[in-house]
């Protein structure tokens, strides 16, 4: 990967700034937090790093796509600049101790003439943790050109964000206290992302719905141009973010008792910017065995599809026996 501090935009004219709209001066003056620690690496030696900074969610174990984004970036560390993520496939093999670093070790297996492919173990406690392999190439034209199309939805614009919509539940005057402090804890449990659902999905899931949510989705703060392995890197994070949850939307009878990701995979079609409003569509074909099976796509704002996902996870659910407090 190239060094980080080169991944900055370069300002833009003052005679221009004036004309610009709010959404586009979008953490104009701020450095992601995703880019400044959430996925910057300690280079200990040739091909060992070490992730000292950790997002926690509330299960209290390391946010298994951050594990994913920071091999990523280990990985990319070791390539030359004209190559670009094209995939990576992991399998988390334990959960991880956010009270510790992670160690990354990048194994050089294959350097071809157009894909070149890095092993990664992260390792916590003299164990690996994470298994990532991620492939690399050189960017070529072809004839061949095809994908879906992008879903029609309202723009981010119109639509609020998941703090904005806790905010509108704590303004009822009926709200029990419990559903209260329950939503303030998810305030208090800061992302470095933003995201604003297309279809908000009711906090406490009263009724059973299809297993597909969409939402806009763009990391906080500026990272800029020029730098698609840092994007890349970046969008890894993304993907697994509520990413599990969309196989629990038809069991509203149903809470997670216990959710782990097994394996992830993810593959890069085209160029895009992470801190920029991306679509993510995110759907569940299959849940059985404990299991749940979930795909999603990245789309640019423009159409363009970005990025595809996938990922299996265990899910062991237990049944509701209490009503909502809303």
């Amino acid at each position: 990967m190239a060094e980080q501090g080169n991944d900055e935009a370069s300002p833009k004219s003052s005679e221009n700034e004036t004309s610009e709209s709010a959404e586009s001066q979008h953490g104009r003056d701020l450095r992601s937090v995703l880019v400044t620690s959430v996925l910057n690496l300690e280079k200990l030696d040739v091909d060992l790093y070490r992730g000292t900074h950790h997002w926690v969610p509330r299960s209290q174990r390391l946010f298994g796509g951050q594990i994913v984004g920071q091999a990523l970036v280990a990985a990319a560390k070791s390539v030359s600049d004209n190559l670009f993520a094209h995939s990576l496939h992991c399998y988390f093999v334990r959960a991880g101790d956010p009270k510790v670093p992670v160690l990354y070790q990048v194994e050089r297996t294959r350097d071809g003439r157009s894909f070149t492919v890095r092993s990664v173990k992260a390792i916590q406690h003299g164990q690996p943790i994470l298994i990532c392999q991620a492939s690399f190439h050189m960017l070529q034209p072809s004839p061949l050109q095809h994908q879906f199309t992008m879903p029609t939805v309202p723009p981010p614009e119109d639509l609020l964000t998941i703090e904005e919509i806790i905010h509108l539940y704590l303004s009822k005057p009926d709200l029990a206290e419990n559903a209260k402090q329950g939503l303030n804890k998810l305030l208090a449990n800061e992302v470095p992302i933003e995201i604003k659902p297309v279809n908000p999905p009711h906090f406490y899931r009263l009724a059973a719905a299809e297993p597909k949510k969409l939402f806009w989705v763009r990391a906080r703060g500026h990272i800029g141009e020029g730098n698609m392995k840092l994007h890349c890197c970046v969008a890894a994070y993304v993907s697994d973010f509520a990413f599990l949850g969309t196989a629990l939307l038809p069991y509203p009878n149903y809470r997670a008792k216990f959710s782990a990701s097994l394996d992830h995979a993810m593959w890069f079609h085209s160029t895009f910017r992470s801190d920029e409003w991306m679509l993510y569509e995110c759907e569940s074909p299959w849940a059985g065995g404990s299991r749940g099976l979930v795909q999603g796509r990245l789309w640019r704002r423009d159409g363009v599809l970005a990025a595809s996902c996938s990922q299996e996870g265990v899910l062991r659910v237990k049944p509701v026996t209490e009503p909502s407090k809303l």
